[in-house]
């Protein structure tokens, strides 16, 4: 594979995941109680575990698009 595709690869894929990771925060705001009741009819959490557990989840979800996609693009971006 050429270096540029794998770069337009990555950064494809970190503007994906950062659009999905926008929508879910966004759809977490919007629409956070009709969520939170869905859920709970599975699991038993108190609003503030739910809210706990989405805020995580973003975080790691970022965390993950930084680590997997932005680092890698920014060195091949540096190396070629």
């Amino acid at each position: 594979m050429e270096i540029n595709l794998i770069r337009d690869t990555l950064f494809w894929c970190a503007v994906i995941n950062f659009g999905l990771l926008i929508w879910w925060f966004l759809f977490f705001m919007l629409a956070h109680d009709w969520i939170y009741r869905m859920h709970s009819r599975w699991f038993s959490l108190s609003v503030e575990r739910f809210d706990t557990v989405h805020y995580a989840g973003m975080a790691l979800f970022k965390i993950g698009i930084f680590l997997f996609n932005l680092v890698p693009f920014f060195a091949l971006s540096i190396a070629i």
